[in-house]
């Protein structure tokens, strides 16, 4: 495995470990803002710090369905998460979120996109199958219907997933986001005031740091990461990395919240470890890449989306100092 491979391996690894802290922080920062209110903050402040960034880049990106799909898969998404996050525990919230996968692949198909090759689809169900066997493990203040708020969310955030791709192409990638997060804090600032009222003004010790951290750590840094990772490996293994995102939130249940673990944890989080390696594989999707004239649809679709996915990787690259670069290339002035 080369440096650069190495690098961007890491760099997804991490941005996995990264959104694994977002249901930790957001039942601690729930502690003090409501729902709607938590929403409204966490991509304010995200689109604050994006749209100094981009300046004037943002303009071109404030177009009716880039901000409609902001204000449903980031906002909307996450309205319903957080409602979920309150009735039921860490853990079943965090592994819920293993069903993500599974979700956005067959959103996709039912899309008519292309669908993903036969390893990434085993490796998500396996994924899959560990979240259940955590679940069905029980965890302290479960509920049903925190279980189902979080899923619908899910499904939201599946559905966001597949239309970004016809969102990204030629577009600054960075001031999209950067639109989409303000977006969401505008779509459910009148969901917040009308329904939840005026949030309390003292947060505590605990829940302002909680706040900040979802936001930067669990919003922006994980973003930069997998943007530089995803332009460089083949998305069955960029994907697969999400999977961490539930092994972190088992993690800090139990630590943090007393969720129990017993072996049906244990044998869970062997799965999802075993469907992150399987869905890494990309063997199936590069041999059929492999066999197609240089014209072909499949060929096409893979040199727009390497466009895409360079493009953001790029745009984060030059606003992160250039932390990470690749061999042979210079450092940003």
């Amino acid at each position: 495995m080369n440096l650069d491979r190495r690098s961007a391996v890491a760099a997804l690894a991490a941005a996995g470990l990264l959104w694994g802290t977002t249901v930790p922080l957001s039942k601690l920062a729930l502690e003090w803002l409501p729902p709607g209110w938590l929403t409204v903050a966490r991509f304010g402040l995200a689109a604050a710090v994006l749209l100094a960034a981009v300046g004037r880049r943002a303009r071109a990106a404030c177009r009716p369905a880039v901000l409609a799909w902001g204000a449903v898969g980031y906002g909307g998404a996450i309205l319903v998460q957080n409602a979920g996050i309150i009735r039921t525990s860490v853990s079943h919230a965090a592994l819920l979120v293993g069903a993500t996968p599974v979700l956005v692949a067959v959103v996709a198909a039912v899309g008519r996109r292309r669908a993903a090759p036969p390893l990434a689809w085993v490796g998500a169900l396996v994924s899959l199958a560990g979240a259940g066997l955590v679940a069905g493990g029980g965890g302290g203040g479960t509920g049903v219907a925190g279980d189902a708020l979080v899923l619908a969310s899910l499904g939201l955030s599946a559905s966001f997933t597949v239309a970004q791709a016809r969102l990204l192409p030629g577009r600054d990638p960075v001031a999209v986001t950067a639109v989409q997060f303000l977006a969401a804090a505008l779509a459910t600032l009148p969901v917040a005031a009308v329904t939840e009222g005026v949030p309390p003004a003292r947060g505590g010790a605990v829940a302002w740091p909680a706040l900040a951290g979802l936001a930067l750590a669990g919003t922006l840094a994980p973003a930069t990461l997998f943007a530089y990772g995803q332009a460089r490996v083949a998305a069955e293994v960029a994907g697969a990395f999400v999977n961490l995102e539930p092994l972190v939130g088992v993690a800090a249940g139990a630590v943090v919240f007393g969720d129990p673990v017993g072996l049906a944890q244990a044998a869970g989080g062997a799965a999802i470890l075993a469907g992150i390696a399987l869905g890494g594989l990309p063997l199936g999707r590069r041999r059929h890449d492999a066999g197609a004239p240089p014209d072909s649809p499949s060929q096409k679709g893979r040199a727009n989306q390497a466009t895409v996915w360079q493009a953001e990787a790029d745009m984060w690259f030059k606003m992160t100092g250039g932390y990470f670069v690749r061999p042979g290339r210079r450092r940003p002035a």
